[in-house]
């Protein structure tokens, strides 16, 4: 008894130590500097976090961070263009390394996927056409009143919080498909991160966004939960052009103005 007791103990032993070093070898962070290539998860079209501009170029503030990713490891970057609800599928059936996206960790979010600490923080506004009689976006929160929303966003939630009596209308394509809605008449508003609502007001010079902001939102990279060795380096990796300013530069650019607006 005492013979297979020791024996099982060291088949116990040995599938541990093999569990280990299965999971050693397939360290993703150790992957891609092996096939020197970085593969990210994008939306499509979600400006100004990454968005094809009229160049036929594919930028905004998360593809310029991710470019400078790879540069600074010495591997070349692949961009996988997917739509809003197509992202965390990405990154967990394993054909991407992580997302980049504005992308709020909430509950559900997190129970799939690990996010990054908040690279930004990011006001949350109303906006509609300056037809409308609303001043201030508590304005646009009753009943009768329709308020266009990126499908599967964090916004419909908080929508469904803030304004329970407003019409809620999801569409897909991202936040450029919910500014036509209301361009044309169908939606009454629309909500988004301020950065693309500053857009819009270049882009519908008939359009207002209202006053005040109901949510602030923390904007996240993510991947895989096992994936702890990537997620702590995109952490560090944060933590460091914060320091050196790369990353303020870039959000001055991209998520504080309009000014990626008219060069884009």
């Amino acid at each position: 008894m005492k013979k297979i007791t020791k024996l099982l103990g060291v088949g116990i032993c040995a599938a541990g130590l093999s569990i280990l070093a299965q999971s050693a070898s397939a360290d993703v962070v150790k992957e891609i500097v092996k096939r020197g290539e970085l593969r990210v998860a994008v939306q499509t079209q979600g400006p100004p976090v990454s968005f094809v501009n009229k160049n036929g170029e594919r930028t905004g503030f998360a593809i310029e961070v991710v470019k400078m990713m790879a540069k600074d490891i010495g591997v070349k970057l692949k961009l996988l263009d997917y739509d809003w609800k197509g992202l965390i599928p990405a990154v967990n059936s394993g054909k991407a390394d992580f997302l980049a996206a504005d992308m709020t960790p909430n509950a559900k979010r997190t129970l799939v996927l690990s996010f990054t600490e908040p690279y930004l923080y990011s006001d949350v506004v109303l906006y509609s056409k300056k037809s409308q009689p609303f001043v201030k976006w508590q304005d646009a929160c009753k009943k009768g009143v329709s308020i266009g929303v990126v499908q599967g966003s964090s916004n419909v939630g908080l929508l469904k919080k803030k304004c329970p009596e407003t019409t809620i209308k999801e569409f897909a394509g991202g936040g450029a498909a919910v500014a036509q809605a209301v361009s044309a008449d169908r939606a009454d508003a629309g909500i988004n991160d301020i950065a693309s609502a500053a857009g819009y007001m270049i882009e519908y010079p008939n359009f207002k966004i209202l006053d005040g902001a109901p949510k602030r939102w923390p904007l996240s990279f993510a991947t895989r939960p096992d994936e702890t060795h990537l997620l702590r380096w995109m952490d560090n990796y944060f933590m460091l052009i914060r320091n050196d300013g790369r990353l303020e530069k870039l959000a001055d650019y991209w998520m504080r103005g309009p000014g990626w607006k008219k060069d884009n």
